[in-house]
């Protein structure tokens, strides 16, 4: 079973929030709902893969949702659900205009 699949097999049973990805969720000046938080989930795609996280495999994933704005989504699948570490706008400050490419520094 491919990464994807099971992010959106964890997805189906349950989404845990951590409290960072609420805080950055509801930042005054962005408010990211858990509509476009979804978005991403079932129709995104990974940008960057991390296996080896301490809390377990995790992914970076870029999505577009309604074609608004970019979104960043850090998830875990767990068993019986699916963890969103964090979510944020990628800003041009530490990402390429296609906002899926770290900037070298």
């Amino acid at each position: 079973m491919d990464f994807v699949h099971l992010i959106k097999q964890s997805a189906e049973k349950k989404i845990f929030y951590t409290l960072h990805a609420l805080d950055e969720m509801n930042a005054e000046e962005i408010i990211i709902t858990t509509d476009e938080v979804r978005f991403v989930i079932l129709n995104g795609e990974i940008i960057e893969d991390y296996p080896e996280d301490k809390r377990g495999h995790s992914c970076l994933m870029f999505g577009m949702p309604h074609n608004k704005r970019s979104l960043h989504v850090v998830c875990a699948p767990k068993e019986e659900y699916l963890a969103i570490i964090t979510t944020y706008v990628p800003s041009l400050e530490k990402w390429e205009p296609d906002f899926k490419t770290r900037r070298k520094i």
